[in-house]
């Protein structure tokens, strides 16, 4: 099908939406449904307007340039007009095939974030600890909401593992390329002779599952309750308020130990457990649908270095895409448009090299 006709067919698709929407008592319970179908086409028609709108003033100055009594000033002016149109209409035309491309079904869903010390000791906890804050302020910059579900610190100011759920529009599509491995160079502070350390995290970014993505069977679950312990087994609640959670067809398990009530514990741990084998069954048929897919934007390996924050040169460097940014100070604040933003175009351009 040409990309003309496809075209066409998106349009006809809208207008049959916008009249069934006309008497919307008519549709009964289809209503809310042909509603966000046609809300989520609104974007796409609108750039599709705009490029038809466009090749038709390009063939109709084509048409008026034909004319030999033109006096030269219109010429001119035309000519003009018509080079403005041969750039704008390949821009459209790539918009469309952007907007056009199908849609992760997770894009829109909230996001679990699960940030984790790797090798490196104490140092790697404490660059977990300011990992776990730069996603933070990012969430703030973008006005979402950052609730934590646990917190696993060392007592020296770093962070074994941290995880939070992150709530907004779109949260999922933005974040979801962070997930992967971590790497850190730089001088410790207790480090006299100035050597620079290199340690690691590793960082989950999980799109949060409601019951109508993975139902889960109750005779599926085990599930222990213990006691809390605060940092060296410190003991920090006298009841067996602490809740593990085993899925045991896939061997998932999930602690949660924050709140000081079990049901609360119950509820947290439930909606991760849920998140991580909504996410596994995800990468599943993500990988059965890339088989033939080359140059992938990375393996999905939760231990693949994906990114290398250097503070002795303020640099942080993308190793996916090869983008290397020397404002690390603003990185570790939350400034995380430059990254996302670009991996996101650069998704966007393999899945368009694969139509």
């Amino acid at each position: 099908m040409s990309l003309i006709n496809k075209l066409d067919g998106i349009l006809a698709k809208f207008n049959e939406l916008e009249n069934k929407l006309q008497d919307p008592n008519g549709l009964g319970q289809n209503f809310a449904k042909i509603s966000k179908e046609h809300s989520d086409m609104q974007e796409v028609v609108a750039i599709i307007q705009q490029f038809k709108t466009a090749q038709k003033e390009f063939n109709d100055i084509e048409q008026l340039l034909t004319d030999s009594s033109l006096d030269k000033e219109m010429r001119d002016m035309m000519e003009e007009e018509k080079f403005n149109l041969s750039k704008k209409i390949p821009d459209l035309e790539h918009q469309i095939k952007i907007a056009l491309i199908p849609k992760d079904s997770a894009d829109e869903k909230n996001a679990i974030i699960e940030v984790r010390a790797g090798t490196g000791g104490e140092e790697a906890a404490l660059f977990a600890y300011k990992l776990f804050h730069m996603y933070h302020r990012y969430a703030e910059k973008n006005r979402w909401k950052f609730e934590v579900l646990s917190i696993s610190d060392t007592g020296l100011g770093g962070y074994k593992e941290a995880s939070a759920i992150i709530s907004g529009r779109g949260v999922f599509a933005r974040l979801k390329f962070e997930s992967g491995g971590h790497r850190v160079q730089r001088v410790p502070e207790t480090e006299s002779a100035g050597r620079v350390h290199t340690s690691a995290a590793t960082v989950a970014v999980l799109p949060e599952a409601e019951e109508v993505d993975i139902k889960i069977e109750e005779k599926d679950l085990r599930i222990d309750v213990f006691r809390s312990s605060g940092p060296g087994g410190q003991s920090v609640n006298t009841t067996d308020s602490a809740v593990r959670i085993t899925h045991i067809p896939t061997g998932v398990v999930v602690s949660m130990q924050d709140e000081k009530s079990q049901i609360k514990n119950r509820e947290k741990a439930m909606k991760v457990l849920r998140s991580r084998i909504y996410e596994a069954e995800r990468e599943r048929l993500e990988k059965e649908r890339a088989m033939e897919r080359k140059e992938q934007v990375g393996s999905g390996d939760r231990s693949e270095r994906i990114r290398t924050y250097n503070f002795p040169q303020s640099r942080v460097t993308d190793h996916r895409i090869n983008l290397t940014s020397y404002r690390i100070d603003d990185i570790m604040m939350g400034e995380l448009d430059e990254f996302v933003n670009a991996l996101i175009a650069d998704d966007q351009v393999r899945k368009l090299s694969q139509e």
